[in-house]
C-alpha cells in the first residue's frame, strides 16, 4: 500500500500506520494513556503557542517518514518549527516535513521492537528528538540523533531542549493519581 492509498481508506473508527508499505491497524487508545497524552500535549502545546515556536498537531496526523515502499507514522503528538512549515502552509495530505519533537506513549500492547522501530523511524526521518512515555516506569526516555537516550523518572523534571529549553514539568504530574 503507498501513503495515498492510505489517505484515500474510508474514514472508519480504526486508526492506521503504514510500515513499509504494510497496513498497521491500532487499537483505540485506553483512557491512562489518554488522559498522560492529553497532559503532555496540553503543556507543550500552550508552551510552544506563547512563544509562537510553530505548531503543534494531535495523534491523527500523519507524517510519510519513507518512501518506496511508504511508511506513515501517527505520533500521539508532534511539534513542527514554525520555520520547517511550507509557505503554502499546513498540507490536507499526510505531511512530508520533519517535526522538531515528536511524542509517543507506551500502551500495554506495544512491544519493545516496535517501540524501537518507531523511534528509529522517526529519527532516521529527522526528528530532533522523541520522547517515549512509560506509564508503567512513571518515565520519560528522550532520544535525540546526536546524544545517548536519557530517562527522567517520576521525581525529576522533564526539560525540553533547543527551540524548547525553556519548557521543564515534573514527570509525576503526567500520570494519574
Amino acid at each position: 500500500m503507498t501513503a495515498d492509498e492510505l489517505l484515500a481508506l474510508p474514514k472508519g473508527k480504526d486508526r492506521y500506520e503504514l510500515v513499509k508499505g504494510e497496513l498497521i491497524t491500532l487499537p483505540p487508545a485506553g483512557g491512562e494513556h489518554g488522559s498522560i497524552t492529553m497532559k503532555i500535549t496540553i503543556r507543550l502545546a500552550l508552551f510552544i503557542e506563547q512563544h509562537g515556536l510553530g505548531e503543534c498537531f494531535s495523534a491523527e496526523t500523519g507524517f510519510i517518514v519513507s518512501r518506496d515502499p511508504d511508511t506513515v507514522r501517527a505520533p500521539d503528538f508532534s511539534f513542527i518549527l514554525k520555520e520547517r512549515i511550507p509557505a503554502e502552509g499546513i498540507p490536507r495530505a499526510f505531511l512530508s516535513v520533519v517535526p522538531t519533537l515528536v511524542l509517543e506513549v507506551l500502551s500495554p500492547g506495544d512491544s519493545v521492537i516496535e517501540v524501537e522501530e518507531k523511534i528509529e523511524d522517526w529519527l532516521e526521518f529527522g526528528v530532533d528528538e522523541v520522547w517515549v512515555i512509560n506509564p508503567r516506569r512513571k518515565s520519560v526516555t528522550v532520544y535525540a540523533k546526536d546524544r545517548d537516550p536519557h530517562t527522567v523518572r517520576s521525581g525529576d523534571i522533564i526539560r525540553g531542549s533547543g527551540v524548547l529549553a525553556a519548557f521543564s514539568h515534573p514527570v509525576a504530574d503526567l500520570f494519574p493519581r
